[in-house]
């Protein structure tokens, strides 16, 4: 399982993983509740929130693979799937941005689902993302060595 050489990133990479995996379940409860997956008013399709989410998932299984297993080539896989999830995040931020400033004037009437988030939570999560990222890749390239 886990041993005493293996890269140091590993586990700090996996810790900042899971709390950006929660950011992004805490926005997709706030996203459910207020009916973003019924259409209405939402900005973010249903096909790039669940997407975004799916890969994280799944990149997120591959990580726990990789620091169990140690096998290199899970590294520059998880890389791979953060790449498309980092991009579809950021088609995400795009369309919440105009959103967030509407609200902001508007009193949150008539909000689209992603008017609901809270600006805490999308800096937390984007930050954690950001972070994340960054750590797959310097394990992969082996920098933590």
């Amino acid at each position: 399982m886990i041993t005493t050489d293996q890269d140091p990133f590993s586990q700090q990479t996996l810790i900042a993983w899971v709390v950006t995996a929660l950011g992004r379940a805490y926005m997709l409860g706030i996203w459910l509740k207020h009916g973003g997956a019924r259409g209405g008013t939402s900005h973010l399709p249903v096909p790039v929130i669940f997407g975004h989410f799916a890969l994280a998932a799944i990149g997120l299984v591959v990580w726990i693979v990789y620091v169990i297993t140690e096998k290199h080539a899970l590294a520059w896989t998880a890389f791979g799937l953060l790449l498309p999830v980092a991009l579809l995040g950021f088609v995400m931020l795009a369309r919440w941005i105009p959103v967030h400033r509407d609200r902001a004037t508007a009193a949150g009437q008539n909000a689209p689902a992603e008017g609901h988030f809270p600006l805490p939570a999308v800096a937390g999560h984007g930050l954690a993302a950001v972070v994340t990222l960054v750590l797959v890749l310097l394990t992969a390239l082996r920098m933590g060595e």
